[in-house]
Parts: C-alpha cells; structure tokens; sequence
C-alpha cells in the first residue's frame, strides 16, 4: 500500500487527487496539507467527501512529511516546491509536483517567465518530466517528476507523433487553445467572478503564457530542433476541459490513412489516448471527469495545412489523474489503477 502526502490538497488539483486516491485500490493518503485550513475536517472544506474523508487538514511541512509517507503530491502555486524540496526529503520519499517548477529545463526560461527566482535549480536536472506515454520508462526510476500543466499536456500530446515524424513544419505551428474556469485555481479573482466569465469567451495571456517555454522544449525534443510557436489561451464558461486546435503546414503530401496509421503506431495501445474516427472532432464533454486524451485530425489540402484537435479533462489528465498516472509507474503498478474513470455526461 502506497502511503501519500498532498500539499495543497484544498486547491482544485488537490481536491481531485483526493477523490482518485480515496478510491485507488493500492494507496492511501496521510497527509491532506493546507495552509488555509489547518485544523479544519477535510471534508468540511469539500463536502462531496462527507464521511468519506474523515481528516484534517494540517500545513505543508514536507521535511515531517517525508518521514511517513511514500510520495508527495504537491499541489501549489509556483516557486513553493523549489523552496521546500531538498536532498534529504528526496532520499525518503518520492516527489510529484504539480506546479512547474521542475518542468523546464532552462533556469534563465523558467525565471523570465515565471518572475519568480528558482529557489533549487540543483533538481532540475534530475527531474523527469512526467508526461507518462512519452517519459514512461524515465519516470519509473524518478524520485522527482514535474507533472506537466493542462495546456501543455494537450498540445503537446495532440501533435507529438507528427512532430516526431518530421511531417510538420514546427515553425508553423500554431496552437488555440480554450480552457474550463477551474484551470485558473480556486483563489479568488476578479476576472474569475461568475459576471465576468458567463457568456463571455476572451483570450488572455497572448503572446506572455507560461505554458509557452514549456510546449516548445517537449516539442523540441520530439521534433530534433528549436522551436518557436504562437500559442493563445481562452477562457470559456465552463467547469472543467481543454480544447486545443492546432495548425502547421505539412512537409510533404499525406494521406488521412497516413497520419492515422502514425498515430495509431504511438498511441494505438496507449490505455488513455483515443485516436478518433474520420471526422469527428474531439469534444471537453466526452472526456469530462476521466484520464482520457481525445485526439482528432484533418487535412486540408487546399492550404497545405493539417489541423489538429485535442480533448482532456484539465484537472484530471491534465492534473491530478496525470499525477496518480506517474505514481503508478513510480511504483510498479498497473498504469490505469484508480483512473479507469468513465467520462461524466450529462
């Protein structure tokens, strides 16, 4: 049985690796940290798990924390990871972090982007990036896994096999992307109140995105070279879901069975990546409330371009049930083991 810690259990994030890990057959969590509600019953905080969680809530102490546990999901904002984290904890206890402290490779990027200074760069190297169908056998052998953001897991997902494949010119690409409201975190914030987001769609963050360095070095890696990209958020009324629409013109002419035959080649038995049929486009609603990744795709050849589609449940594959997806590897377990989630409708 895997002993976890949650730091930043509260959090939208955190929440849902409550509700998979209260359900995980081989784990069970001992630590529900948070600093606004120390003291508090867990469940007081989140009465969906009323006489479900019976916990309280405790700080984010994570020196104490790695003496009684196995793993530490650390659910936070940016910079509080760096700050905590260090050799003797890591020689305990396993680390997930959620935040993206760890993700980018580059400290120089990382701090231009972020505006925060790094407070642990010396672990940066170490840790594996933990996006699980492209780093799987990395991650088995980590003690630190950067979790990669729900933007970042999508686009990056979505156009991996093409990238890999040299069939896409990179510095074409060019990446739209929409977000559910929970993906700005549960603080309150005026442009979050329910008068600002209903029935308005709005870009933000345009050009300036903190997802940006981070898609690019992952496509990099897959695409053998630099890459620079536009990519542009939204945000749209709604709980949960990432859609992302991506363009790039091709490097030579393809076929739909083609490209569908290189995706199924990547992802055919991947258990949480579905490639879908002709013509269907992938929609945040069939993937809401599981670990799925949807994935759809045209080409249109009067420009040249193909068009990429992707689906995933922002606080799950992009959060949390990504999290619970790299404990499992970390551990030896079955990869779907507390993710096999059917998607929630209506």
């Amino acid at each position: 049985m895997i002993k976890a810690g949650i730091i930043g259990s509260t959090g939208y994030a955190g929440g849902e690796l409550v509700r998979i890990l209260t359900g995980h057959k081989e784990a069970e969590i001992k630590w529900y940290g948070s600093r606004s509600y120390i003291d508090q019953n867990y469940a007081d905080v989140y009465r969906n798990l009323f006489q479900i969680v019976d916990a309280k809530c405790m700080d984010d102490n994570m020196d104490a924390l790695a003496d009684q546990v196995d793993v530490i999901f650390t659910a936070t904002p940016q910079g509080l990871c760096a700050s905590l984290i260090n050799e003797e904890i890591l020689s305990k206890t396993k680390v997930i972090d959620l935040s993206a402290d760890f993700r980018i490779k580059d400290v120089s990027v990382y701090e231009e982007w972020y505006k925060i200074e790094h407070k642990s760069p010396q672990f940066i190297e170490e840790a594996v990036y933990g996006l699980c169908e492209i780093n799987r056998e990395k991650i088995k052998n980590a003690r630190l896994v950067a979790n990669p953001g729900c933007y970042t897991t999508c686009s990056i997902l979505t156009a991996y096999p093409l990238a890999k494949e040299g069939l896409i010119d990179m510095n074409t690409l060019i990446i739209d992307a929409k977000s559910g409201t929970s993906g700005a975190g549960r603080g309150a914030k005026v442009a979050n109140l329910y008068c600002e987001v209903n029935e308005n769609i709005k870009a933000y963050a345009v050009g300036s995105h903190r997802h940006t360095p981070e898609i690019e070095e992952q496509l990099g890696y897959a695409a053998n070279e630099t890459v620079k990209l536009s990519f542009t958020p939204h945000l749209v009324p709604m709980n949960r879901g990432i859609l992302v629409t991506e363009y790039a013109s091709l490097k030579k002419e393809v076929t739909k069975a083609e490209i569908r035959e290189i995706y199924e080649t990547y992802y055919g038995k991947e258990p949480f990546i579905r490639i879908l049929d002709d013509g269907v486009c992938p929609e945040t609603k069939w993937v809401e409330g599981s670990n799925y990744a949807d994935i759809g795709f045209q080409i249109d050849p009067r420009t040249n371009r193909i068009i990429l589609m992707g689906a995933i449940d922002n606080l799950v594959k992009g959060a949390a049930g990504q999290a619970v997806q790299n404990m499992n590897l970390l551990f030896g377990y079955k990869e779907q083991e507390g993710l096999e989630l059917i998607p929630m409708f209506p």
